[in-house]
């Protein structure tokens, strides 16, 4: 597996990550805590040195998963985690106060086995604590040496400025595929220009990309998919278009669309590196591959050309989460 660097001070990761939540968190019940230790140990196998997870997912046993599958490999593989969303009465809440972070940092690095943490995100901006005081209290961590490097998700590109001035950030965190590509028009030249590595979550645009969910596919309520807009049975049929694109050109180039998708993403930037998930072995194989896929510098721009012209049906947030991102 190639290696990338993320932002300008040494994190150099696998070229894919894993992001661990879907193994317990976010879509449907949990999964087999041993298997998915196994599904970790097999990501390690094939190169995969970058694992994403969160204290809210679950919250806290997806930490606990991705701790005890990393044990025996400490000092192999980089670690990153979310302090910033607290679960309260079933209900989410942002809570980036200094001493919330500080007691979010204590459980994270209990729960993962480690004594210091690889890459921490604020998981979401906090609209009553500046994100200078965020920044303060995260780089004095890093000088206690419980965290080597910070990062933001879901953040706006002034937000993105402010904490960088304190501290300067690795890398920003937020959704990004060939159906949510608004991350090109702000983000990534503030990226560019301050030297932020980018992470993209849902690289498969939460499955779909795979182009195995259609408008027949239902969602259980513990699917955070149940409640997306996009994955509505009318815009499920109306994105189908975008599913025939990608179909067409893996095809093409004998690999499957999955690998299209998650190939586009690494050709766009060198210094994004995608964290899709998954709960399945042969699922993991076929997403690492995609680090194998070349795209030409015609196919990208006749694969980018194509995109401009497909307007994705359904917002990827309901309101109540749409309200967090950007700010």
């Amino acid at each position: 597996m190639q290696k990338r660097k993320l932002g300008k001070n040494g994190l150099e990761v696998s070229a894919i990550g894993l992001g661990c939540m879907g193994m317990s968190h976010g879509y449907g019940p949990a999964s087999d805590k041993k298997e998915m230790i196994s599904l970790i140990h097999e990501a390690i196998d094939r190169g995969v040195t970058f694992f994403d997870t969160a204290e809210v997912y679950g919250p806290y046993i997806n930490e606990e998963l991705v701790g005890e599958a990393l044990a025996p490999f400490k000092g192999e593989v980089a670690i990153a985690t979310k302090f910033g969303i607290q679960m309260v009465n079933g209900k989410q809440i942002l809570d980036s106060k200094p001493e919330q972070i500080r007691k979010s940092v204590e459980g994270s690095l209990k729960r993962l086995k480690i004594d210091t943490i690889d890459l921490y995100y604020q998981h979401r901006v906090d609209p009553n604590v500046p994100i200078e005081e965020v920044a303060g209290v995260v780089q004095d961590l890093i000088k206690e040496g419980k965290v080597k490097y910070w990062g933001l998700s879901e953040a706006g590109v002034q937000t993105i400025r402010r904490a960088h001035k304190v501290h300067p950030l690795t890398a920003v965190q937020s959704e990004y595929s060939m159906m949510w590509r608004a991350p090109e028009e702000e983000l990534f030249p503030v990226l560019e220009e301050l030297g932020i590595g980018f992470v993209p979550f849902s690289p498969l645009g939460k499955g779909f990309l795979t182009g195995k969910i259609d408008k027949k596919a239902t969602f259980v309520d513990s699917d955070f998919r149940s409640i997306v807009p996009r994955f509505q049975p009318e815009h499920i049929e109306a994105n189908q278009v975008l599913i025939d694109l990608i179909q067409k050109i893996a095809t093409d180039k004998a690999v499957t669309p999955a690998q299209i998708a998650l190939g586009w993403v690494l050709a766009q930037k060198p210094w994004i590196v995608p964290i899709p998930g998954t709960r399945k072995s042969e699922r993991l194989e076929e997403n690492l591959g995609a680090a194998e896929v070349e795209l030409t510098l015609k196919e990208l721009a006749d694969l980018n050309d194509a995109l401009s012209k497909i307007e994705i049906s359904g917002e990827r947030y309901p309101a109540e989460y749409a309200n967090r991102v950007g700010k």
